[in-house]
């Protein structure tokens, strides 16, 4: 008799006490997002293999430092001078793996599936910037962190990839370091009860 496996949230421990804080705290939303499929990519920005690739997801890459542009199916976050986060929504892991992989390796790029290395928590509303402030060094400002930019920084002590969504952020974090880092934002927004 087989068995079916079910995938569980990192964060399925955190889900409840995060509803209450978003219920409790005026102006402040916290929530697990959903896993999307997710990439590495790694091409020359100024080589055909870039063009292959917008022409493959629907968006140029981002080539500005700590910036990410929209897909239909997801984004491209710039991680390097060679090298992207492609997230998608729509397709399965091993799906946007290899299709990027075929249009990447006849120009020297690689693809390769890193779904499971992060989970994301969705940070918005009016107190969002500020409670990442109590944990970030970088600026968070509008001017200096508006929509369309990222940033690789810490957050209390967990590594995160934050993507400003305008008020609102995503935080890639990995998955061994989720729970500490939904124990840290509810610690940290008890300032606000």
């Amino acid at each position: 008799m087989a068995e079916t496996l079910c995938t569980t949230h990192p964060l399925e421990a955190w889900r409840a006490a995060l509803a209450e804080l978003t219920w409790a705290v005026d102006g402040l939303v916290v929530k697990p997002e959903e896993p999307v499929a997710a990439a590495d990519l790694r091409i020359d920005p100024a080589g055909p293999g870039a063009a292959a690739v917008e022409q493959a997801l629907g968006a140029a890459l981002p080539v500005q430092p700590n910036t990410w542009t929209a897909t239909p199916e997801g984004q491209l976050i710039w991680l390097g001078p060679d090298e992207w986060l492609v997230t998608s929504k729509i397709s399965r892991p091993h799906e946007l793996e290899d299709a990027l992989a075929k249009v990447v390796s006849a120009h020297d790029g690689a693809a390769v599936d890193v779904s499971a290395q992060r989970t994301a928590i969705r940070l918005s509303g009016e107190l969002a910037r500020e409670l990442l402030s109590f944990g970030c060094s970088i600026d968070l400002r509008p001017a200096a962190l508006p929509r369309g930019t990222c940033a690789q920084t810490t957050v209390g002590q967990a590594g995160v990839l934050i993507v400003a969504l305008g008020d609102d952020f995503r935080l890639f974090v990995r998955p061994s370091f989720a729970g500490y880092l939904a124990d840290w934002l509810l610690d940290a927004a008890q300032e606000f009860r």
